[in-house]
């Protein structure tokens, strides 16, 4: 199936939106093919501040309205416990927010953002999505991320090199408990690293109270160079601090 065969047939489409790669383009090529077509964020802990920032210039860039949602995910006991189907319970939470706020606008598709790359096995996320029957254009139209990357830079859009991004709970290692206080501390840590010119990178929480960092290969010196200043930032929140030499 061709992308733009899909919004002939579904010209009405809700999108479960991330600021992420896929679901920009996903929004764009909608918008482009004629599509009415929303976008729906849903806002949790789990979310760092620049992601929401990154969704709302991108919306208005393609002047695509966007509705921002809000999740209490530590309520729930199912997701906090943060075991193995944290993602499964968090994401069918989400999609519900999302259909409820869709409904209200009168969309009944809802789409995600989903490549051709992301495998369905019995991944927890990805069971949530076909079970809420979540459609996935840009998978059923055989895009790859790196296809995607190359239409959305050839689009002009800011998002086409955009690093991939996981939400802050998966830098708290299964079966520890998700606290608003922990999730703080890792989202201070990376902002902190951002701000030193770091990129692309992830604190992961160590359980005796300690952070390990992960950056690419190519910025282990400057992390050296650096090394006073990341244990000022972050010595106040985290007992120790480690770099992970495995080659991201």
């Amino acid at each position: 199936m061709e992308l733009n065969d899909f919004f002939i047939n579904n010209p009405r489409i809700a999108v479960a939106y991330s600021g992420g790669v896929d679901s920009s383009y996903l929004l764009f090529a909608a918008k482009t093919a004629g599509a009415d077509v929303s976008a729906y964020y849903i806002r949790s802990r789990f979310q760092p501040q620049f992601e929401i920032d990154d969704a709302t210039r991108f919306t208005k860039s393609i002047s695509v309205p966007m509705t921002i949602g809000t999740l209490d995910v530590l309520r729930d006991n199912a997701i906090s416990a943060n075991n193995e189907d944290r993602c499964y319970y968090c994401k069918t939470a989400i999609i519900t927010k999302i259909r409820e706020l869709a409904g209200k606008d009168g969309y009944a598709t809802l789409c995600d953002g989903t490549n051709a790359d992301d495998a369905e096995k019995d991944r927890p996320g990805m069971r949530a999505l076909r079970e809420n029957g979540v459609i996935s254009p840009l998978r059923d139209s055989g895009l790859s991320k790196r296809e995607i990357r190359r239409l959305s830079k050839e689009a002009g859009l800011f998002t086409h090199d955009k690093p991939a991004y996981a939400c802050l709970a998966t830098r708290i290692p299964e079966g520890t408990v998700i606290e608003a206080e922990l999730l703080e501390k890792i989202e201070r840590a990376e902002n902190a690293l951002y701000a030193m010119g770091f990129s692309d990178l992830r604190a992961r929480y160590l359980p005796h109270g300690g952070v390990k960092l992960q950056i690419p290969a190519a910025q282990w010196d400057a992390a050296a160079a650096a090394r006073a200043d990341i244990l000022k930032a972050l010595r106040p929140d985290f007992d120790s601090v480690a770099l992970d030499l495995t080659p991201r």
